[in-house]
């Protein structure tokens, strides 16, 4: 079913994101796209560099006619998220992406997609290979790492690229243009735990809290979606009060900028209360799917049988570790006061896993305010400490303040009005687009971010709308031919 994405308009932007279906490329493992890329800007005979942090750039002179136009920094990132479903076999690093069309959006079989942003790395592939479109001078930056670090952000020099302006194609509304993101912070906490033998007469049983829609933890953290750490946790100190309930494994979520959909626990509880643990059990299942009947109708939350385990996590840790995570802040923390329906800060206690004889919790703190991003840092900083954890807190990226006299968002409201009869909505988002960081790099830059409509990134449910692709590519066209002059 794959093909029957090159038969969708406009070809020339999906038949290069049927190329990136096929090229494996998860944050992290990127060597493979950026070999793709390099040996696409050659085939056009283009000048195409890798920076030292693997950053890709591709550099097309302007059209006949259009050399007196500013310069334009087409910016995307090469990564994908690599999302799964539980029950689906997939490897990132060597599989293709199984994307097929559904009714007006194509989607992936169990996994993500990639449209982010591989949308809008297919469209500035089309702009490269294009033979008649007008525009000024094109530089191609292509990110790397964004998804997990933003480490081609970090790396870019300056005095590398020319341009004046940046359109950054990673937004996701079509429609809208956005003007300002929120910076970030991970907060990483660590607790050391000693292994005990577990006791005689216990049972063994495994917990899976599934089928949350988790998602991007910047752009749907509003949605109130179900956190599977928190949830997992909740009922896991309930039953350690109640029935003597012992974990000797536990792993909850993957990425730092994404909701956690799944959690996993191998616990162990005397055989006298297995009864009660199981209505227990029963009873918290019941509890989640009635608090969150309309936004994750699909959760379970079982629990089965398994193997002896040889031992558990020490008491004193599973304690603190417990309190911790009840206590630690997650989801939205302020609506901003001055873009209504904005959230301001926010954080997201992404994972929770056992490795090397300690576990490890990340969480993801966002904010358009650096001075609440700070205080949400010493927030959480200060739960772990008083639970005794190993905390640091890292990767700070900024936010982009709005200009709201820029030249190029004056260009682009007329052109999109004159394209579809209205004026495009004005937004700042609630993630950490690329900006923040590249317009600190290059503060010359006149910058704007959009996109083509594509919903649950970050999740096995993503999709990207197919007419809005259509929209966003004669927006883009439009806007290279109606670049403001030098």
């Amino acid at each position: 079913m794959n093909k029957d994405i090159f038969n969708l308009e406009p070809k020339a932007v999906w038949k290069n994101f049927y190329s990136l279906t096929q090229t494996p490329r998860p944050s992290n493992h990127e060597d493979r796209i950026q070999e793709f890329m390099l040996g696409f800007g050659n085939s056009l005979g283009l000048e195409t560099i890798r920076d030292e942090v693997g950053n890709i750039i591709i550099r097309k002179p302007a059209t006949p006619g259009m050399e007196n136009r500013k310069g334009i920094v087409l910016q995307t990132h090469l990564d994908m998220v690599p999302q799964k479903n539980s029950d689906k076999a997939h490897d990132f690093e060597n599989d293709p992406i199984e994307a097929y069309i559904d009714g007006d959006w194509v989607t992936a079989n169990g996994t993500t997609l990639g449209a982010d942003n591989g949308m809008g790395v297919a469209a500035t592939m089309a702009v490269l290979e294009s033979t008649n479109l007008k525009h000024g001078p094109i530089e191609a930056l292509f990110t790397c790492d964004e998804e997990t670090g933003m480490t081609g952000a970090f790396g870019l020099k300056p005095g590398l690229l020319k341009g004046d302006i940046l359109l950054n194609l990673d937004s996701e509304d079509e429609g809208e243009l956005y003007v300002g993101c929120a910076g970030g912070t991970n907060a990483n906490a660590s607790f050391p735990y000693k292994e005990e033998p577990v006791s005689q007469g216990t049972i063994a049983y495994k917990l899976s809290l599934t089928g949350l829609k988790g998602g991007h933890s910047g752009l749907e953290i509003i949605l109130q979606r179900g956190n599977s750490n928190k949830l997992m946790n909740r009922y896991l100190m309930h039953a350690a009060k109640k029935y003597e309930l012992r974990v000797s494994w536990i792993d909850g979520g993957s990425l730092r900028n994404a909701i956690p959909r799944e959690s996993f626990a191998v616990v162990v509880i005397p055989s006298a209360y297995e009864a009660k643990f199981k209505e227990c059990q029963a009873e918290y299942a019941s509890i989640y799917k009635k608090e969150f009947a309309s936004v994750e109708p699909d959760m379970k939350f079982i629990a089965e049988p398994t193997s002896m385990p040889a031992t558990v996590i020490d008491l004193k840790t599973q304690d603190t570790l417990f309190k911790a995570i009840y206590a630690c802040p997650n989801g939205v923390i302020r609506m901003s006061d001055d873009m209504l329906g904005l959230v301001e800060t926010s954080t997201n206690l992404a994972s929770v896993k056992m490795e090397g004889g300690k576990i490890n919790i990340q969480c993801l703190l966002r904010s358009s305010v650096p001075s609440a991003q700070l205080d949400l840092g010493i927030m959480t900083e200060s739960v772990f400490q008083l639970s005794g954890a190993e905390v640091n807190l890292d990767g700070e990226y900024p936010g982009w303040k709005p200009n709201m006299n820029s030249p190029i968002l004056t260009t682009m409201q007329k052109v999109y009005q004159d394209l579809y009869g209205k004026i495009p909505e004005i937004k700042a988002i609630h993630a950490g687009l690329e900006c923040g960081l590249l317009g600190g790099v290059y503060p010359n830059w006149d910058m704007i971010s959009f996109g083509p409509t594509i919903r649950y990134p970050h999740s096995p449910d993503e999709k990207v709308h197919i007419e809005s692709v259509g929209k966003f590519w004669n927006f883009l066209v439009s806007t290279m031919e109606n670049a403001p002059v030098k």
